[in-house]
């Protein structure tokens, strides 16, 4: 039984803003989904791109940080001496980091019934929503995902908590004020809106939420939709998420990768026969080939430490510093490296190194099949064996009795503003002899290296960005072919400094529908029904009529019994036998009469055969008149009107009540009762 049902199908996309360009951020996505009754949040990215506005925090005392001079406007009308401090030409905040959270006004959060997380790097701002907005659902996410998104959120906390700063920058913050300051901080966007790092009590209240699932597994919400992760081949344990009902569905496809790296292939399939494809989360650099950029970060490497320099590599504790170990594993004894010593300095550095080697079910096939051997699945685990890699949880303590230059150090935080990278950037930065590689693309390099500027050292940008490029999705959507795709706007046009490539571009037809921050689009669903089950005696019951050969039509009278949205129909309960009693009742204490149905009339009255049998009841003068919808029979004589219509047939005589009694009997004759 189809039920059609006018249901509302929304998707909000709420975006949090790059601060320097003025735009959506499609990799940092968080996008709330109205579907079937229940309303899905994509994601929570956190922007920290923010954080470039703020003076690094050292975890030494930097003579050079402590006496930079305050900021005052030159007509000397506004002082925020103790705010703003002036630092290499450029104004930064003198305060502890903070973060721009997704968008909060468009939509009360504690209406979310669940969040589904696509990969760690999408689920920073969890603590943000899920403790402070009244939510009260379910975050769906992998095991890889929780775990390591636990430590990239434990790393963070850990940055800020040992370098405290009790000042807190407000009064820059004036709307007023800000567009007296000088650039970016004049242009940067929603500032009210930034907020200090979370806690680790806030982090453990957030993920104990989080309700794990694997690939495929069928999760149903409410009995509304079904909810499915899919392997997206960008990270441990990413996902994509089909989101569907009985007569619906939706693809999220967000940070997904074709590429042959250390988690298992995308799960291309699974996407097709979508009716909706919601598509963010593509590499941030379309034009830089990974494969490419991990050549240069190889050879600008050796370069430098055969010069006898060191090279810093700024980097998140989990995903492409994997890769990089594991490439570094194939280059050291080929460039004469062996002797160098390599340290990886994070509070999780341990437990991320030890966590990457037991998802093994969460790893590409070449990687599983070493498991059961037995051998680790990342090479790391021999370098680390031999000493060649070391692993320490800050530069205090056993690093500073152990450490040997010429050395290569792999540390946090990308942004170059907390962490001990902000260490090395003061111990190494005054020397050409060194280098420092960017391999994460989340920030502009440009604006990292700006507060340690003038800068002696080497700078090398490899970016290295494994997620779908414009062609790759392309390809990919020609193959799972859905019916409309939702993307962000600037995914439909050419970036701004290259207009005229139209190959980094989505391309599609029907063209993609696209949003921007804080935009609200209607879904276009084709199929408006519901599935409705009808219980065995109930169908027992059914008298089918053959209205053509092969199609039979049958009435039902039911109760439509709705629970979890779950549709049943149910027999008409019968009204109790009323025992005989001598006092008469009153009218309306007795049962109410349930009557049968009317019989539902199908077909169509020829005209021909009609006049025919009026002819025969001695009707002879009929005038035919032809309309859009049919025909109107005018009985002259009798002065009557028959309007032959195609869904309906209406018969207008006043006062002879014998004659439309007999023209209904006749119209009757021509169709058939149900």
């Amino acid at each position: 039984v189809k039920w059609k049902k006018e249901a509302t199908n929304e998707l909000i996309l709420k975006q949090s803003v790059q601060k320097f360009t003025n735009f959506c951020h499609p990799t940092l996505p968080c996008n709330v989904l109205k579907f079937k009754s229940t309303t899905i949040m994509l994601d929570c990215g956190l922007d920290t791109t923010s954080v470039l506005n703020f003076l690094p925090l050292p975890l030494v005392h930097s003579p050079r940080l402590s006496k930079l001079p305050g900021w005052i406007s030159k007509d000397g009308t506004i002082n925020l001496e103790k705010e703003l401090k002036d630092c290499a030409g450029r104004v930064f905040v003198d305060s502890q980091p903070e973060f721009c959270l997704p968008e909060r006004e468009l939509l009360d959060l504690s209406t979310i019934d669940v969040i589904l997380i696509s990969n760690y790097h999408c689920m920073m701002a969890l603590p943000y929503i899920t403790e402070h907005t009244g939510f009260t659902g379910t975050v769906y996410a992998t095991e890889p995902t929780l775990q390591i998104g636990r430590l990239l959120m434990e790393e963070v906390v850990n940055f800020m908590e040992r370098v405290p700063k009790a000042q807190s920058a407000t009064c820059w913050k004036n709307k007023e004020i800000q567009r007296m300051l000088p650039g970016p901080l004049k242009d940067a966007v929603d500032v009210w809106t930034w907020k200090r790092c979370y806690s680790m009590q806030e982090v453990n209240s957030a993920l104990s939420k989080v309700q794990l699932v694997g690939y495929s597994q069928k999760v149903e919400l409410f009995g509304a939709v079904q909810v499915s992760p899919l392997s997206s081949g960008y990270s441990l344990g990413s996902s994509n998420w089909i989101i569907q009902s009985h007569h619906e569905k939706v693809s999220y496809v967000s940070g997904s990768s074709l590429l042959t790296t250390h988690p298992q292939p995308m799960d291309q399939s699974s996407l097709k026969n979508s009716d909706v494809l919601i598509l963010t989360g593509l590499t941030q650099m379309p034009t830089a080939n990974p494969d490419g950029m991990l050549g240069e970060f190889c050879s600008n490497l050796a370069m430098t430490i055969r010069a006898g320099g060191n090279v810093l590599v700024p980097c998140y504790s989990s995903g492409v510093i994997y890769d990089l170990l594991e490439c570094l594993y194939q280059f050291i004894e080929s460039a004469s490296l062996g002797t160098t010593p390599f340290y990886f300095i994070s509070p999780v550095a341990n437990s991320s190194l030890e966590f990457s080697q037991i998802f093994a079910e969460w790893l590409c096939h070449n990687k599983q099949t070493k498991v059961y051997l037995p051998e680790p699945p990342f090479p790391h685990a021999e370098l680390i064996q031999t000493n060649k890699l070391k692993h320490y949880p800050s530069i205090h303590g056993d690093f500073s009795s152990e450490f040997r230059q010429p050395c290569v150090v792999f540390t946090g935080h990308p942004s170059l503003r907390f962490g001990d990278v902000v260490h090395f950037m003061e111990l190494w930065g005054k020397s050409s002899l060194n280098t420092i590689i960017f391999t994460e693309p989340d920030f502009s390099y440009l604006d990292a290296l700006a507060p340690y500027q003038p800068l002696a050292m080497k700078c090398v940008y490899c970016p290295i960005d494994t997620r779908l490029n414009f062609h790759q999705v392309s390809k990919l959507l020609k193959e799972v072919q859905p019916l409309h795709v939702v993307c962000p706007e600037q995914y439909t046009q050419p970036p701004l400094t290259q207009s005229h490539r139209s190959d980094l571009m989505l391309e599609l037809q029907p063209p993609p529908m696209p949003y921007r921050r804080c935009s609200v689009l209607n879904l276009p669903f084709r199929r408006r029904y519901e599935r409705v089950y009808i219980l065995p005696e109930l169908a027992n019951s059914l008298v089918p009529s053959e209205i053509k050969p092969g199609v039979s039509v049958a009435t039902v009278s039911a109760v439509v019994h709705s629970k979890d949205n779950k549709h049943t129909l149910q027999s008409v309960p019968k009204p109790p036998p009323v025992a005989p009693s001598k006092k008469r009742k009153r009218v309306m204490d007795e049962p109410p009469v349930v009557l049968a149905p009317k019989p539902l009339l199908s077909g169509a009255v020829p005209l021909e055969a009609f006049l025919a049998t009026l002819q025969k009841h001695g009707i002879t003068e009929v005038k035919v008149e032809e309309t859009a919808d049919g025909h109107i029979l005018h009985l002259q004589a009798e002065d009557t009107l028959i309007q032959l219509e195609e869904d309906g047939t209406h018969i207008v005589c006043d006062n002879n009540e014998p004659l439309r009694t007999t023209l209904r009997d006749l119209v009757l004759r021509f169709l058939q009762k149900l």
